[in-house]
C-alpha cells in the first residue's frame, strides 16, 4: 500500500487548483476582513520568560562571506550565540509608532503580507547559560519559553530518522500557523508557508556562519512526533524544517516520557477561517515514521539536461565581499515598496546571482528550481528574457527586448515587477520531483525557492539596492519564458532594483 506521500496526484491538484490566473482573480471574491486580522505573535501568557541577553556577538563577517561560506568547526553554541541566531533570523529589528499610536514592527527576515507566520522553537540540550528543555521564542518581548523541561534532542533524532542530532548543542524547529497567513491569501498560503520559513531560513544559515557555527536544513522528519514534541496542533500550525545548530555537544540523553503540553495559547483572533485544502495538502507529503523518513532520504531526483540551448553571455565575476556585514545587512533589510527604475551594474546582479545559488547544506541535494530572469536595466545587459546558467555562470538569451509591460502583467499586475532592474522567476519541473520525493517534494521546491528568494534580498541589501518578492500567474509565466520553461511550475518572484528614495521604509510585505 502507498504512503500518502507517494499519491503526487495529490500535489498536482493542489498546485492547479490554487495557481493564479487573470480570470481567478477577476472572478474571486475573496476580502480582508480587517475584524479579525491574526495578532503576529504567539503568546504563552501563563508561562514564564527567560529573556535572552540582548548583549549578543555582532554577526560582523561580510555579508557575502556569510552567505557562501561554511563551518566546519566552529564556536561553542551559549545563550549569547542563540541569542543572536533568533535575532538575525526571526527578531524584531525596529519599530515605527503612527499617530494613533498603531505600530509596526519591522523583523529581520521578511514575510508575505507582513504576516509573520513562522514560529521558531528551540529544542535545547547542552547550551551554555540555557538549561536543556522544549522552548518557543517569543520575538515580540525577545525571550523564551518553556514548554518542556529536559533533553528532547534525542526525540528529534529519532523523527528525522538522523542521529547527528543528538550531538548538536540545539535544534531549531520552524513551524507556520495557518491562518496568520490565509487571513489574505487562503488556500495559496501553503506555498506561501515555505516562501517564508525560507526567507527566515536563508538569515539563519548565513548568521550561523557569520558565528561560526554549522548549521544544516532537515526536511525529512516523522511531522506527528515532531508536531508532538512542541505541542503543535496540526490542524492549525505545523512544523516545516528542522534545522541541527552546532556541533561536538554531550551526546543526548534518553528524552523523558511525552506528556502532552498543556499551556494556554491567546487567540489569534476572534474568529477563524479554516482552509481545508492546506491542511489536507500537509498531511498528504507528511512521513509517519523512521523507516518512511530513511527511505525517503535515500532517494535521488535525475538531473535534467544542463546544456543550454540558447546564446549564452558570461556575467562578470562576482565580488567576493560585499563591503558590509551581514548583521548591518540584515538591520538595513526592508521590502521595496517602488523601483525607480534605475540601472544596477552587471557586477551588482552577477554577485547577488551567484551568493543567492550557492549549495544548500542539507538533507536533500539544492538545485532544485531554476532561476530565469526578464532584465530590464542592468548596465551591459541587454533588456530581455534570461535563463541563469549556475554552471556557466551567465545569462541564456529566451528572447531579446523591453519586457516590462510583460514583466508586471505576470507578477499579477504588479507595477514592481516591470519597474524592477531586473525580476528573477523562480521554476522547477515539478512532475519530475514529485516522481522522485513524492508529494514532501513539492515542500522542497517551494522551501528552496523561498532560501534563494531570501538570499536575493540579503545579496541586494548588502550591495545598497532592493528587493521583493511577488506572486505571480502561474501559467503566463511558464507560457512567457518557453521554450525552455515549456515542461516547468512557476514557484515565486523576486524583484530586484533600486529603490525610490523619498519613498518611506516600511515592514517587509510580499505580495
Amino acid at each position: 500500500m502507498h504512503s500518502p506521500n507517494d499519491q503526487i496526484d495529490r500535489a498536482r491538484q493542489y498546485h492547479d487548483r490554487t495557481a493564479h490566473s487573470p480570470r481567478s482573480i477577476r472572478e474571486s471574491r475573496h476580502t480582508l476582513d480587517w475584524n479579525i486580522k491574526p495578532s503576529p505573535f504567539k503568546i504563552y501568557p501563563t508561562l514564564p520568560a527567560l529573556p535572552l541577553p540582548r548583549d549578543f556577538p555582532a554577526a560582523t563577517a561580510d555579508t557575502f562571506a556569510s552567505l557562501s561560506g561554511s563551518v566546519r568547526t566552529g564556536s561553542p553554541l551559549d545563550i549569547e550565540r542563540l541569542a543572536a541566531l533568533l535575532f538575525y533570523s526571526a527578531g524584531i529589528t525596529r519599530a515605527r509608532t503612527y499617530p494613533g499610536g498603531d505600530q509596526i514592527f519591522f523583523r529581520a527576515a521578511p514575510s508575505t503580507g507582513a504576516l509573520y507566520q513562522t514560529e521558531v522553537y528551540v529544542v535545547a540540550g547542552d547550551v551554555s547559560g540555557l538549561p536543556a528543555g522544549v522552548y518557543h521564542f517569543g520575538p515580540g518581548d525577545f525571550a523564551l519559553r518553556a514548554l518542556r523541561a529536559g533533553d528532547f534532542r534525542g526525540a528529534v533524532a529519532w523523527a528525522a530518522g538522523d542521529d547527528r542530532m543528538a550531538t548538536a548543542p540545539a535544534v531549531a524547529v520552524l513551524t507556520a500557523i495557518y491562518w496568520r497567513n490565509t487571513w489574505k491569501y487562503q488556500s495559496r498560503g501553503y506555498r506561501h508557508l515555505f516562501w517564508d520559513a525560507g526567507a527566515m531560513l536563508a538569515n539563519l544559515l548565513a548568521a550561523a556562519t557569520a558565528l561560526g557555527l554549522p548549521a544544516r536544513v532537515v526536511t525529512g522528519f516523522v511531522d506527528a512526533e515532531v508536531d508532538a514534541l512542541l505541542g503543535l496542533d496540526a490542524a492549525k500550525e505545523g512544523a516545516l524544517a528542522v534545522v541541527p545548530i552546532g556541533a561536538d555537544a554531550r551526546p543526548a540523553t534518553p528524552p523523558p516520557p511525552l506528556l502532552p503540553v498543556s499551556a494556554e495559547i491567546v487567540p489569534l483572533s476572534s474568529a477563524e477561517v479554516q482552509y481545508p485544502l492546506l491542511v489536507e495538502a500537509r498531511l498528504d507529503s507528511s512521513l509517519d515514521s523512521e523507516a518512511a523518513v530513511l527511505e525517503w532520504r535515500e532517494r535521488r531526483i535525475a538531473a535534467r539536461p544542463a546544456a543550454p540551448t540558447g546564446p549564452v553571455s558570461p556575467l562578470p565575476a562576482p565580488r567576493a565581499e560585499s563591503g558590509r556585514s551581514l548583521g548591518e545587512t540584515i538591520q538595513a533589510r526592508g521590502s521595496t515598496r517602488e523601483f525607480s527604475g534605475a540601472a544596477i551594474s552587471a557586477e551588482e546582479l552577477s554577485s547577488a546571482l551567484h551568493h543567492a545559488t550557492r549549495g544548500i547544506d542539507g538533507d536533500v541535494q539544492s538545485g532544485l528550481v531554476d532561476l530565469y530572469l526578464t532584465v530590464h536595466a542592468v548596465g551591459g545587459i541587454a533588456p530581455g528574457a534570461y535563463r541563469y546558467d549556475r554552471r556557466g555562470h551567465g545569462l541564456e538569451l529566451i528572447k531579446p527586448g523591453d519586457f516590462r509591460s510583460e514583466s508586471a502583467f505576470l507578477c499579477l499586475e504588479q507595477p514592481l515587477g516591470g519597474m524592477s532592474s531586473a525580476t528573477v522567476f523562480f521554476l522547477s519541473d515539478l512532475s519530475r520531483l514529485l516522481g522522485a520525493l513524492g508529494n514532501r517534494g513539492y515542500r522542497v521546491a517551494n522551501l528552496e525557492a523561498g532560501i534563494v528568494g531570501g538570499r536575493l534580498y540579503v545579496a541586494a541589501y548588502a550591495q545598497r539596492f532592493g528587493a521583493t518578492g511577488l506572486t505571480f500567474y502561474d501559467r503566463s509565466v511558464v507560457e512567457f519564458f518557453a521554450p525552455p520553461a515549456a515542461d516547468l511550475d512557476a514557484m515565486f518572484v523576486t524583484a530586484l532594483g533600486r529603490s525610490v528614495k523619498a519613498t518611506p521604509r516600511t515592514a517587509a510585505s510580499w505580495r
